[in-house]
């Protein structure tokens, strides 16, 4: 790393005895003291015979993998002979998912810079506490989400410089000063232990905490669900609807399919269930990532008119209902493969595929991981017990200066926020967010399972469910229930979705109390907002 190199994120890591216990003890897990994730994934591609592939694709243009190396150089050096950035300043990056978006990711990153990227949906007042928090010295931006950023910059005046990365014809675009440059740039000579990346989490209340991967994590991430798990290859063609600001996203349509040589597909506009079903007809996509609702919207159209190549569905971002897995089996044919992971661990990291998949399971840990299931104290419980999820591996979770590390990360262990159940063979089964297990009556009810079974009703479209609270029983179970159109949320209904549940898991996990909903509040990421079903 350069002489000249801001400190700010480096100096506000966690002491190192906050920090996670990090395990490199496979071989592929050996990875050098020196090394830009960039220059890896991207600079090398050539090498591997994979320079003239494509890698980015449109509805427009095609980018090879040595065309996005020439364009991404290309902003390298707007960013650091015209903006004369140093290794180690923040570049927040601000837009829905586009080619155009990628090569800035990629650009900022092989410059040495640290990427502080931001969902498209975020409002001013959100979008300035991550300036707050971040300190960016540049802000690149979708010129169609320009509008919230300038008004965050009025209250957050320490966020000097917004250039527009999509304006071909704009004078000051990043498009046109990237244009009047060569290619040709050099890697910045960072550390593995450098940071590339600061994730904000969608954090369900107070001010939102700032997770950071260095070069080595990211690159830790590629050998470990990707290798062992996923297990794409060059001439897959990937598409999906997590935002690339999103972890999940960025690994599954950024940084798993460069390591693997493929390519990823980038739409005009956001996926609708149909027009995503349209694509993998229209450009021949064999991987997709979504999060379960979307699978569930999808499988109509995919029942009526295919799913062409696509040969690989992957889930995260929350639980995937049995229900759901099976519905999209019964309308495709495929086995989806389910994963949790968390944007503090960067990725996945308890999964199965094909036949290792077990029906009401996610799967095991992932190859680079250990997880157990804990006790409020962190002693492991006999198989079989719900307790706390706890897991270290090859990467781990280091928050930007905040107090709240010491609640995520206890003896070396991560500590993700999720109660499981693990079985005598290993499998782990979600049972939900420790923070929604609803206790009525001396019972332990996981909010998921309930969700499951209510989703099994042939009225049933959408539904969350809470833990109330109550005098008698402590707690007891509300659903909130979106309805298919042409059904009546009557008592009659009420009766009838009651019953199902009884009649589909254990009587006592029934909803007592049902609200029928015109629809769901859902993060960014496909994710339900519980906290704001237990507000309402």
């Amino acid at each position: 790393m350069s002489a000249q190199h801001d400190r700010f994120v480096h100096d506000r890591l966690p002491p190192k005895n906050e920090w996670p216990i990090l395990h490199y003890d496979r071989p592929e897990l050996l990875i050098p003291a020196q090394v830009n994730v960039v220059e890896e994934l991207l600079d090398k591609a050539a090498q591997k015979g994979w320079g003239a592939r494509p890698l980015l694709r449109s509805s427009k243009i095609v980018l090879s993998y040595d065309d996005v190396r020439e364009r991404v150089d290309r902003i390298c050096r707007v960013l650091v002979e015209d903006l004369h950035l140093v290794p180690g300043n923040r570049v927040l990056l601000r837009g829905g998912n586009s080619i155009g978006l990628a090569l800035a990711w990629l650009a900022v990153v092989k410059a040495g810079l640290i990427s502080v990227a931001t969902m498209p949906l975020l409002r001013a007042r959100e979008l300035g506490d991550i300036i707050d928090k971040a300190q960016p010295a540049v802000a690149l931006c979708d010129i169609k989400l320009l509008e919230e950023l300038e008004l965050a910059r009025k209250e957050h005046p320490s966020l000097a410089t917004v250039i527009a990365f999509n304006t071909p014809n704009e004078p000051g675009s990043l498009a046109v000063r990237s244009a009047q440059k060569e290619g040709g740039f050099t890697a910045c000579a960072t550390s593995a232990d450098d940071i590339a990346m600061m994730a904000f989490t969608s954090g369900t209340t107070g001010k939102p905490k700032a997770a950071v991967h260095a070069h080595r994590d990211i690159l830790a991430a590629c050998e470990a669900w990707p290798r062992h798990v996923l297990r794409a290859t060059p001439d897959d063609i990937v598409v999906g609807s997590p935002p690339l600001a999103f972890t999940f996203g960025l690994g599954g349509l950024l940084i798993f399919p460069m390591w693997a040589g493929c390519s990823v597909y980038f739409p005009d506009a956001p996926y609708t269930p149909e027009s995503m079903v349209k694509t993998f007809h229209d450009i021949g996509a064999t991987i997709c990532y979504t999060a379960p609702t979307f699978y569930r919207a999808m499988a109509p159209f995919a029942r009526r008119h295919g799913i062409a190549k696509l040969r690989i569905c992957v889930s995260a971002g929350e639980g995937l209902p049995d229900a759901t897995r099976q519905l999209w089996k019964d309308a495709t044919g495929i086995e989806i493969l389910d994963g949790i992971g968390a944007t503090e661990m960067f990725h996945i990291f308890i999964s199965s595929a094909g036949d290792e998949v077990r029906r009401g399971a996610i799967g095991k840990i992932v190859p680079g991981y250990e997880a157990k299931v804990v006790d409020d104290d962190g002693n492991e419980l006999p198989r079989g017990t719900i307790g706390k999820l706890a897991v270290i591996g090859c990467t781990g979770c280091k928050y930007l200066g905040d107090a709240r590390q010491q609640n995520y990360v206890k003896n070396g262990w991560n500590y993700p926020g999720d109660a499981f159940m693990q079985d005598a063979d290993g499998y782990f089964f979600y049972q939900a967010r420790t923070d929604d297990m609803i206790v009525s009556a001396g019972y332990n009810i996981g909010g998921p399972e309930v969700e499951d079974a209510l989703l099994r009703h042939a009225a049933v479209a959408e539904c969350g469910v809470i833990g109330k609270p109550d005098d008698e029983r402590g707690m007891i179970v509300k659903a909130f229930v979106v309805l298919k159109p042409g059904n009546e949320a009557d008592a009659a209904m009420t009766k009838s979705l009651q019953d199902h549940v009884k009649a589909t898991i254990a009587p006592y996990k029934y909803p007592r109390e049902i609200e029928f909903v015109a629809a769901l509040p859902r993060t960014e990421t496909g994710k339900l907002q519980r906290f704001r079903l237990r507000q309402a």
